[in-house]
């Protein structure tokens, strides 16, 4: 895990080492208050919990981590780094791993910083943190998801445009999938695509943890689901250092 280590803390300090990350974290935590205190209706709902706000997260989610991944590989070919990096004395899984795990590190730190919330509705009344905290893990483990998309696509350019549109498109794909409109067009249509639908939209895996559920079986999807585009990652940075 030395070579994993490594990568980590280079990309980590990357991230601190220009304005992109405070740009981020900035732009990320303006949007979550607006969007869970104005549109969310926080006050209307007379509730002290943060529904409205895990409710916005994977919309948020769907133009900010590609904006932060669309870097991971993308720029690493542009400016011709990625030849350094595959010589390292590292296996090629570590590097997309340490990458990986630098960049999910990033979006944990830019959902920690929105403890102001988690204040502000305990101050107002008497949550159960115990469904406030699973929400911010499937959060987490949401963020993971689309960064391990992400970095996949990231991986097939040198372009962190086109990394960051087939990015997005991908993301939302994924969030669109489980909306009532996709699937009720599917139920009546296709039936078989509707289901299919359902079982990767990662906005209905993020419901059970916004309501306390910690399931078992979404959990294994994350896993599996983050696994797969990280092994696709590996293939590709290989493909392309073939080329």
């Amino acid at each position: 895990m030395g070579g994993v280590l490594t990568v980590f803390r280079r990309e980590l300090a990357g991230y601190f080492a220009t304005p992109v990350a405070y740009v981020f974290i900035v732009i990320f935590l303006v949007l979550a208050g607006v969007l869970t205190f104005t549109i969310g209706g926080f006050f209307a709902r007379g509730q002290a919990d943060l529904v409205p706000f895990f409710g916005f997260v994977p919309w948020l989610f769907l133009f900010l981590i590609p904006a932060l991944s669309m870097r991971l590989w993308a720029e690493e070919r542009r400016l011709g780094t990625i030849e350094l990096l595959l010589t390292l004395p590292l296996a090629q899984w570590q590097a997309v791993v340490g990458k990986f795990l630098a960049a999910w590190a990033f979006c944990a730190i830019a959902l920690a910083l929105t403890f102001p919330l988690v204040v502000t509705v305990n101050y107002l009344g008497d949550p159960d943190n115990g469904v406030i905290l699973t929400g911010y893990i499937g959060c987490l483990l949401a963020a993971g998801a689309f960064l391990a998309v992400g970095a996949a696509l990231s991986a097939l350019t040198k372009n962190q445009v086109i990394a960051f549109v087939l990015s997005v498109a991908a993301c939302f794909f994924l969030v669109a999938a489980g909306s009532p409109i996709v699937t009720e067009f599917l139920s009546r249509n296709l039936p078989v695509l509707a289901d299919i639908a359902r079982g990767i939209s990662i906005t209905d895996r993020l419901q059970g943890f916004t309501r306390g559920v910690v399931s078992g079986r979404d959990l294994v999807f994350f896993a599996t689901f983050i696994g797969f585009f990280l092994f696709a990652n590996t293939v590709a940075v290989d493909q392309r250092k073939a080329d």
